[in-house]
């Protein structure tokens, strides 16, 4: 999602550039002055932060960053939004918009091209809904410089992204992402401080990206791929499902498997911790 300050301005914005608003993008601009501050301070940026925002939209968050961090470097994907950026915030140096898919990126690469000698880079963004998930992941899984993202999500993803074992909303997101990062609930944001209303509310998250991870898996893309194979049916127990998953292994070699995990055979998925999948993942890797 994308942002602006009041809704009388974003309203003469809209009517000023006769901008169209393109769903294809997830653009649902956040209109409340005193979110747009809550999200700012729970940021916790200094000034020696640096700062990556994804779909700064109009500039309302963006503006209130800039005064509270080193550099701002922003990812846009619409090229109509562009000129509006530059007009509003173009005047200020430690501002650098690129016109770019943050799917697209290399973020590294840019951290380093544009912000140079970082001491701490911060994501701090309102993600679009249908792009939550593979954003994330591409932070996780490719940057090796972002320490922490404060982002808004749909409240599902966001309950689904900090979830625990046994709990209804655990599924292999919450693994994949509790695995590489810490996460908790920051605060729920109502549907209606946006334009357009969405059909839900938002919730924004802290991820704290892990520097260290104790007992990584043996293979980390298998570890992956199996946590995915594991909640494939959620109804299924862990043993039909890993059944299907692993045809070179027959019955009898996955009840040994999970016997030497530490695992009972009638266990479903989610009542697994992150150490279990490692071990599981572990014991595949060491078969196949």
């Amino acid at each position: 999602m994308k942002n602006i300050g009041s809704i009388r301005s974003t309203k003469d914005i809209l009517m000023q550039q006769n901008f169209r608003i393109k769903k294809h993008f997830g653009q649902n601009f956040l209109v409340d002055p005193n979110i747009l501050e809550k999200i700012a301070d729970q940021s916790g940026l200094s000034p020696k932060t640096d700062v990556i925002e994804i779909g700064p939209g109009f500039g309302a968050l963006t503006e209130i960053l800039l005064s509270r961090t080193r550099r701002l470097l922003a990812y846009e994907i619409d090229k109509e939004l562009i000129p509006i950026l530059k007009g509003q915030l173009g005047g200020k140096d430690n501002f650098i918009l690129l016109n770019q898919d943050i799917l697209d990126a290399d973020i590294d690469g840019d951290i380093g091209k544009y912000l140079p000698d970082a001491e701490e880079v911060v994501v701090v963004a309102n993600l679009p809904y249908y792009i939550t998930t593979p954003i994330l992941m591409r932070f996780l899984e490719t940057s090796r410089r972002v320490t922490r993202m404060i982002v808004m999500m749909q409240a599902e993803v966001a309950d689904r992204v900090t979830s625990r074992p046994a709990t209804k909303d655990y599924n292999a997101l919450s693994v994949v992402i509790n695995y590489r990062a810490e996460t908790r609930v920051l605060f729920r944001v109502p549907r209606t401080v946006f334009i357009p209303q969405p059909n839900v509310d938002s919730t924004v998250v802290e991820i704290r990206v892990r520097t260290d991870i104790p007992g990584k898996p043996a293979d980390e893309s298998r570890f992956f791929t199996l946590v995915h194979q594991c909640f494939a049916q959620r109804r299924k127990t862990l043993l039909n499902n890993l059944r299907q998953a692993l045809p070179g292994l027959s019955r009898d070699q996955i009840e040994q498997l999970l016997a030497e995990c530490g695992i009972p055979l009638d266990i479903r998925a989610e009542a697994l911790d992150i150490p279990d999948f490692i071990r599981l993942s572990n014991g595949v890797t060491a078969r196949t």
